[in-house]
């Protein structure tokens, strides 16, 4: 099956209430047609008083391009609104699929026999639309923030560029180290290229196996 508004919507309704005691706000439910993900919770940051950071502006993100069955969609459904609740009851986690979010999941896969995923185990069909198969070199960053999460950017090939993404995102204050490395890799092509100071959240041993045989650039 595809998955439709009206359907995200209730089965959003019907889990809030079982999973969540129902103290999940409505939120902003988009359907596209993309495929770099099957669903995706979004966010906006902003600071507060004393330092503060607060996320807002919740929105869950589903693609309409994968066909799949029920129980999977319900699942991935799941998933995000364990993303939702974290980042809406702001807390702290070791990293976007961390020890908070695994305890939540493995509980409910435990007491509902359900079978939530850290990602989304696609079919070879829907790996191969995932992916973007042709040779391309790009440059990608590497984010090591103070906190242990790490994460990845592409970024233009120009060294000027590399280097106020660099810049910028040190200015922060939370982030370690930001290494440069050049791939052919069309794992990379999911990831827009911009110079926009974001930072794209992975495992880093996902990222370590996808940049294997990579070259490191100085800038």
């Amino acid at each position: 099956m595809t998955i439709t508004q009206t359907y995200a919507q209730q089965k959003f309704d019907e889990f809030n209430k079982l999973f969540f005691d129902d103290t999940l706000p409505q939120v902003s439910i988009y359907i596209g047609k993309a495929v770099s993900y099957v669903g995706i919770c979004r966010y906006k940051r902003r600071r507060k008083l004393f330092g503060k950071e607060e996320l807002y502006d919740f929105r869950l993100c589903f693609s309409s391009s994968f066909d799949l069955p029920e129980d999977e969609w319900e699942d991935t459904i799941i998933h995000e609104m364990i993303h939702y609740y974290i980042g809406l009851k702001g807390i702290k986690d070791s990293s976007s699929h961390g020890k908070v979010f695994r305890r939540i999941m493995d509980a409910i896969n435990s007491n509902y026999g359900r079978h939530i995923r850290v990602s989304h185990k696609s079919s070879p069909e829907q790996a191969a639309k995932m992916r973007d198969t042709r040779p391309r070199v790009r440059v990608v960053a590497v984010v090591m923030l103070r906190d242990g999460r790490s994460g990845v950017k592409v970024v233009p090939r120009i060294a000027s560029r590399m280097r106020a993404y660099r810049n910028g995102l040190m200015l922060s204050g939370k982030v370690a180290s930001v290494d440069f490395y050049i791939t052919e890799d069309s794992f990379f092509a999911r990831f827009p290229n911009s110079s926009a100071l974001r930072v794209y959240f992975l495992e880093r041993d996902e990222i370590n196996r996808h940049l294997e045989g990579a070259t490191v650039i100085a800038v």
